[in-house]
């Protein structure tokens, strides 16, 4: 049972950490399913230590896909690292409020499914938004943090980090390939962050019924493969402006989680 959940929770994690779907909101919904189905306890809350493995397997999705920019920062776009900073502050005073007052708040799936259409709203943006015709090279530091506000909503279930940071590379006027670059780049900090972060709370708090190392490494493999097929999806169907099903599903996704949830309370 244990390989069986952590396949599932690896697949769910490699689709949505690149599709703009929102992968927490997505691993809420999925653990909710997992445990009213088989009536076993929640893996991702109760395991800290598998959402980490999951997102640190999406981002060798991301380094592999984009090593030639990553390389060309530590070398001509030298510049490039500071709007990376800039850009990833916000998100960092958010997550460690959101970690630290409203923590059991980030699991729930009532909550999920009311910013679920939210998401998917942004996404109809996305698509409807004319591109600009600015490289990510050429950012300016104030335009670095208006993308990094939009991505200070991601730690939210429901809100999907790269739809946020898209669309507010868009709105800064970025070419739609510069727009999803500047934000898997963002990326790197950000799930770095969260994992080290993740790691500093599972050595202080610990953690309960450990799965084994098997386990772990099949979550990480199956997200970076799934990760990869999904990050090449997205990037494809954002050039080709074919976002809209992802936030049809999105909206009724969400539509569907928050009645499920009062059905739970008042049925």
């Amino acid at each position: 049972m244990e390989y069986i959940r952590i396949i599932f929770l690896g697949i769910v994690q490699g689709i949505t950490e690149f599709l703009p779907v929102s992968s927490d909101g997505h691993l809420v919904v999925a653990d909710a399913l997992f445990q009213a189905f088989s009536g076993d306890k929640d893996l991702t809350k109760e395991n800290l230590v598998v959402t980490i493995i999951l997102h640190l397997g999406t981002l060798l999705a991301i380094l592999i896909i984009y090593w030639k920019n990553v390389l060309r920062l530590l070398t001509h776009d030298r510049r490039v690292i500071g709007l990376l900073i800039v850009g990833t502050i916000p998100a960092a005073i958010v997550g460690l409020l959101l970690d630290k007052f409203l923590e059991e708040y980030m699991v729930n799936p009532f909550l999920t499914g009311c910013l679920l259409p939210i998401n998917g709203l942004i996404l109809l943006f996305i698509d409807r938004k004319l591109p600009g015709e600015v490289s990510y090279e050429q950012l300016t530091y104030p335009k670095a943090i208006i993308i990094g506000c939009c991505q200070a909503f991601a730690p939210l279930p429901g809100i999907s980090r790269s739809g946020t940071t898209i669309a507010g590379g868009l709105a800064v006027g970025l070419r739609r390939d510069a727009a999803a670059t500047f934000s898997f780049l963002l990326a790197i900090p950000a799930i770095s962050g969260a994992g080290v972060l993740g790691l500093i709370k599972l050595v202080t708090k610990g953690t309960d019924d450990m799965p084994s190392a098997g386990v772990l490494l099949v979550g990480a493999a199956v997200s970076f493969v799934v990760g990869l097929v999904s990050l090449r999806l997205l990037l494809k169907l954002l050039r080709e402006g074919l976002l809209d099903p992802f936030a049809y599903w999105c909206i009724a996704l969400g539509i569907s989680v928050i009645v499920w949830q009062l059905w739970l309370i008042f049925g």
